[in-house]
């Protein structure tokens, strides 16, 4: 592992084992991200499950097309990921990760996006312990289980890691 704070989901450390080691019980996570799969929150579930709160930000979901039909370039808001093919191990049990994923974002999550056409790109997660310890990581990685690096075909990313010590005092 590199002690730079460059994480690319090859040899520089995945976000995903960013966001493993960093989400603490109790923590409040923020995301902003175009896409948003039950996927990934299967993968984080054991941390995820311990958060005091979501903020989550998509980009421009598509489900704000059905709101608005006039709308167009609208970014994808998908409950599957970003496989060409998803195992039939995973379809089986695609049902139960789905409900878990919603109990658990009707507990924890606030949820909003922009309205504006191709307006956010950067994707961030930012960590914020019990303790007052801050923890970031903005780049180019969605929540999707190749964004963070935490499948078979991790996707190549550019994420920085911002902390305290980067930002000064």
């Amino acid at each position: 592992m590199s002690y730079s704070s460059i994480r690319d989901n090859h040899s520089h450390g995945t976000v995903g084992d960013f966001l493993k080691k960093n989400i603490t019980n109790a923590s409040s996570l923020s995301v902003v991200s175009a896409y948003f799969t039950i996927y990934a929150f299967h993968h984080l579930k054991d941390e995820l499950s311990s958060i005091e709160h979501l903020r989550f930000l998509f980009g421009e979901p598509t489900f704000l097309k059905s709101l608005d039909p006039e709308k167009v370039n609208t970014r994808d808001f998908k409950i599957e990921d970003d496989q060409l093919v998803i195992p039939i191990e995973s379809r089986l049990s695609q049902k139960t990760v789905a409900k878990e994923c919603a109990e658990w974002l009707s507990g924890k999550a606030e949820i909003r996006s922009m309205v504006k056409p191709n307006f956010l790109h950067g994707k961030m997660y930012h960590i914020l312990q019990p303790s007052g310890v801050e923890k970031a990581i903005a780049g180019s990685s969605n929540f999707t289980v190749n964004g963070l690096g935490l499948g078979g075909n991790r996707n190549i990313e550019l994420n920085m890691i911002i902390d305290r010590q980067t930002w000064g005092r």
